[in-house]
């Protein structure tokens, strides 16, 4: 194992959100008016209104960067978090399942956001029966949070801080990235940060290209977010352009594997085999748990990968956005260093 001298391997930024998963078919869908392979914003009444409508399903808490801090303790990594929850019920859930995680996270709940209109954040998840998820999310609490929430000393103990692009819809949560992202690069500590979802990308583009330019040293997207980001559907000129703006970058390509770049090198990575594809919730976060912990601890770039690799391995053959097993002892298994 590889030592740092920081106290956290990975620091996380994000919505704090439960994920509510169900089956659903493409008429479900079309119903609902729901685009298909996407995430989109909806409000309390809506989200009220589409729970209602969906099958039974299960409850995890989730959120983008929360699922790739409770991977990054999966793998027996060190983790924090950074994000709102309310003084609700769902509050209390997320609180409990992140810390049982192994992630330290003490963000100040929002007192009263309840009774504002302003619960805890939750995702709505209608999965398809070939795994592929369609996402409506009320943020709530999530979207109340602030640049005097980021604890500097917190950021700047952590190896890599990681900020998900999610947060970029409200712009609060904007400032606080650019606080985040100057604590941890006054500490000397590396700037991650994911693309999320490709209407993220579209409805920030020209933000999101300043923001990696200037504060990003790594970046971590699927094949549709990075053609999105640079309006090409040109994988190579796309991942080129990324390249040369950022140190590192890891690009999924489903069952494809991923591409890793970093100045001329490029790494490709396998994917490894899944009997069953259940639910695809929550693999391209734990494989930003993988390769970011691998990161931290000094590995090499296929080496990192590989290891996120497995974490998007295991994830994807169950149901929830967060990983089942012991994924360390699933690494040794597979014979990866960690």
């Amino acid at each position: 194992m590889t030592q740092n001298t920081a106290h956290y391997d990975v620091c996380a930024v994000g919505n704090a959100i439960v994920d509510v998963l169900s089956p659903c078919d493409a008429a479900f869908l079309t119903a609902q008016n729901l685009a298909p392979n996407s995430m989109q914003l909806v409000d309390a009444e809506r989200s009220a209104a589409l729970y209602d409508a969906m099958a039974p399903g299960v409850e995890a808490s989730g959120g983008s960067a929360g699922n790739t801090v409770a991977g990054v303790g999966a793998f027996g990594g060190r983790a924090a978090y950074i994000g709102k929850v309310a003084d609700d019920t769902l509050g209390q859930v997320f609180t409990h399942d992140i810390r049982a995680a192994g992630v330290h996270f003490d963000t100040p709940v929002l007192t009263g956001g309840a009774d504002q209109g302003f619960g805890t954040g939750r995702c709505l998840i209608n999965v398809l029966p070939d795994g592929a998820r369609t996402m409506a999310t009320f943020l709530g609490a999530a979207n109340q949070l602030y640049a005097d929430d980021i604890d500097e000393a917190l950021i700047a103990a952590s190896e890599i801080v990681y900020l998900e692009g999610y947060l970029f819809d409200p712009a609060p949560a904007r400032a606080a990235f650019e606080r985040a992202a100057a604590a941890a690069h006054k500490a000397g500590r590396k700037v991650a940060i994911t693309l999320s979802d490709t209407f993220v990308v579209a409805r920030w583009r020209a933000e999101l290209l300043d923001f990696i330019t200037q504060s990003a040293d790594i970046v971590l997207a699927n094949e549709a977010e990075l053609g999105a980001l640079f309006e090409t559907e040109e994988f190579d000129a796309a991942a080129a352009k990324l390249a040369a703006i950022v140190e590192i970058a890891a690009v999924t390509r489903g069952e494809h594997g991923s591409v890793v770049i970093k100045g001329d090198e490029r790494v490709l990575v396998a994917a490894y085999p899944v009997a069953k594809v259940i639910d695809t919730t929550g693999a391209g976060d734990q494989y930003a748990a993988g390769f970011l912990l691998g990161l931290a601890r000094g590995l090499t770039l296929e080496e990192a990968g590989k290891l996120g690799s497995l974490a998007a391995s295991e994830v994807i053959a169950h149901w929830g956005p967060r990983p089942m097993v012991k994924l360390v002892d699933l690494a040794k298994e597979n014979g990866l260093k960690l």
